[in-house]
């Protein structure tokens, strides 16, 4: 595990501002405040990450910062292309890699990016302050295999079901994806040290989808989240018949929360309404 050199939630550099001028930021430090960055600086959680990626292939890599987990990706084999959005940033990195041919530096933002026309992996130690809007960005892309991300441990505890609920977007692309966690980060493997823990979230594309029809599976799923009615039969049953027994197919008493609900029975939840 990396040293700490944080004292309460302020960076290194932070400390030595105040010493200097008696408070207050750095610009660096406003920067990294405004662009949520938070740099991995722990050599076993990168080996972590890594290990958890296997990259292959073509991988793409939002908010590379200062290029640490950008290095340990590329010297796998895998062609990195590295998204930055601070300009400082991709321009240290951009100078730092120039001779590296599996390294390419992108100076924007990673979620305005056209999705590659061929299949490719997200690998990276994403802001918290954008993580739905770089999920999404993931689940919208065709040609996406695997995303692997550092977020919050709340958020891939949530998305995983590790507390025994599951969420609405993991239900909603299950029968496209699978959420899984695979390691949990310390906070003081990065710099500035951050409030909380991290988790690594990969979500993979199944090679066979579970087969249903798209737009029928998101109108029972969200009618079901929506919580008309009081629980769950009584949202459904304002729109489908036979609920009582699709519950009973599915393996699920009529008194269960909808957050407890697995995302496999709402498969067989689906298959039982539509037949």
């Amino acid at each position: 595990m990396a040293q700490s050199f944080a004292f309460g939630e302020y960076s290194h550099t932070q400390k030595k501002a105040a010493q200097r001028k008696g408070g207050g930021r750095t610009p660096r430090d406003r920067a990294r405040r405004e662009l949520s960055q938070n740099f991995l600086v722990d050599r076993h959680a990168v080996e972590q990450v890594v290990k958890a990626a296997a990259p292959a292939g073509l991988i793409l890599e939002p908010g590379a910062g200062e290029g640490v987990l950008t290095t340990a990706l590329a010297s796998t084999g895998a062609h990195v292309i590295g998204y930055e959005l601070d300009p400082l940033l991709a321009a240290k990195l951009r100078a730092r890699t120039r001779d590296s041919s599996g390294i390419e530096i992108v100076k924007g933002d990673f979620t305005a990016a056209r999705p590659p026309a061929k299949p490719f992996a997200v690998v990276g130690n994403i802001p918290y302050s954008i993580t739905s809007k770089i999920v999404n960005w993931c689940l919208a892309a065709e040609h996406l295999t695997s995303a692997t991300l550092l977020t919050q441990l709340e958020y891939a505890r949530k998305r995983s079901g590790d507390f025994g609920r599951w969420s609405l977007v993991t239900v909603l692309s299950w029968p496209w994806f699978t959420w899984e966690l695979l390691g949990r980060i310390e906070r003081t493997s990065f710099r500035p040290v951050p409030s909380v823990d991290s988790a690594i979230l990969r979500i993979d594309r199944r090679p066979d989808p579970l087969g249903v029809d798209e737009r029928a599976y998101r109108e029972l799923v969200e009618l079901g989240f929506a919580g008309v009615g009081g629980s769950l039969r009584a949202s459904l049953e304002r729109h489908y018949r036979h609920v009582p027994q699709a519950l009973c197919a599915a393996g699920i008493a009529p008194d269960t929360v909808v957050a407890f609900v697995h995302p496999d029975q709402w498969i067989t939840l689906f298959r039982t309404l539509h037949r």
